[in-house]
């Protein structure tokens, strides 16, 4: 995704797009109106955002895997059916936007946030890079409640993770309609390539971003897959004699490469970039391997560490504490007591009543919503998770 370019690259594309500039124009403004771009796939979720440029915005999210499709188009105003030139002009309240057609089984909506701020500058409101104006904010637009939640929580995430200097001010707005913008504007950087590259280049957007960015340009979205044993499980809660742990070979197949580091070779993820750090639902965590019960929502607080933070274990038995002396130094390793699952540390600088702070990795658990308990299997459990804590989440 690196988009660096040599300055004798530059002067060639510049020279090509500056004679091929008026044909394009020509031919574009000849185009039809086709909007029939969405593909016919119902099991498909769809999602929309806004970044500035569409062109950009598109050409971004048909990298991330499991997008099928990217249209580009126009959302947030009151005209129907707008076109460019009346978009473009800033009178109908619409921003450039891309509707976002991809399969849940292979990237989740959090994925695509996570790219998202790859594409963008979320601290600028007023416009992006050299297009400025209403038409051209940034927006993510939700179809529904669970994607207001994620986008509320990733924003206040990229806020928390101290990236940008500026504060984060994207928008986060209900989508009422998306119009499809004229064909010639779909893959438009795959139809014009040449012209595509010498605006992205001008703009700055890219360099932006890399600066930003540095190192971690370059997003794992391997992290962002669903995953088999990240999804509801389909045995009833947890029996310790039935339970066998998988072999290597099963493990490495079915876990996630961050949920097989952190739970098989005692990694450790990122802060403020997990699944559960500000997870606020009322729930059951158990671990990714076994399904085994480990904490109650109830007994969760905000630690301010960025990692998800227990008082105490479900049950004072439910973990196995182990001494860790690695980067010179001793701590108290806790892992699951049968999948043998490395979950993180204990430390004793917590809240009442424990004054612990059992300071997992989210990616060492799976997260069961309180309503889905029963029929997960976990019924037993339910009472241990309702209710407030003394420490709060």
């Amino acid at each position: 995704m690196k988009r660096k370019m040599k300055a004798a690259v530059l002067m060639l594309t510049m020279a090509v797009g500056a004679t091929l500039f008026a044909v394009q124009a020509s031919a574009e403004n000849s185009a039809g109106g086709d909007t029939e771009f969405a593909p016919d796939n119902p099991d498909l979720a769809v999602a929309t955002f806004a970044g500035g440029c569409f062109w950009c915005v598109e050409s971004g999210f048909e990298k991330i895997p499991g997008v099928v499709e990217a249209v580009s188009g126009y959302a947030g105003g009151h005209v129907d059916d707008p076109s460019y030139e009346e978009v473009s002009s800033g009178g109908t309240g619409h921003t450039e936007s891309v509707q976002v057609y991809y399969d849940p089984t292979k990237m989740t909506y959090e994925g695509l946030l996570q790219g998202f701020w790859r594409m963008m500058d979320p601290t600028d409101a007023k416009g992006q890079f050299v297009d400025r104006g209403n038409q051209y904010r940034p927006v993510i637009f939700y179809h529904n409640e669970k994607q207001r939640r994620q986008a509320e929580a990733a924003k206040a995430k990229l806020q928390a993770s101290g990236i940008y200097d500026k504060p984060v001010v994207v928008a986060i707005e209900p989508l009422k309609k998306f119009w499809p913008a004229e064909k010639y504007h779909q893959d438009y950087y795959k139809k014009n390539p040449i012209r595509y590259h010498f605006y992205t280049f001008n703009s700055g957007r890219y360099q932006f971003i890399e600066k930003v960015y540095g190192e971690d340009y370059e997003l794992d979205f391997s992290r962002f897959k669903p995953d088999a044993m990240d999804a509801p499980s389909t045995s009833k809660g947890f029996d310790p004699d039935a339970f066998t742990k998988p072999d290597d070979q099963t493990l490495r197949r079915e876990l996630t490469d961050l949920q097989y580091e952190v739970t098989q070779e005692e990694g450790t993820e990122t802060p403020y970039d997990n699944r559960y750090w500000n997870n606020k639902r009322a729930g059951l965590y158990v671990d990714i391997v076994s399904g085994e019960p480990l904490f109650s929502s109830r007994d969760k607080f905000s630690s301010g560490t960025g990692w998800p933070s227990f008082t105490r274990p479900i049950t004072p038995d439910a973990v196995v504490e182990k001494k860790d002396t690695s980067f010179f130094t001793t701590r108290t390793e806790i892992r699951s007591r049968y999948a043998d699952s490395h979950l993180g540390h204990v430390f004793d600088d917590g809240p009442a009543p424990t004054g612990l702070r059992y300071c997992m990795n989210s990616a060492a658990m799976r997260f069961i919503p309180l309503e889905e308990m029963a029929a997960e299997g976990y019924g037993q459990y339910i009472d241990e998770v309702k209710g407030e804590s003394g420490a709060g989440n």
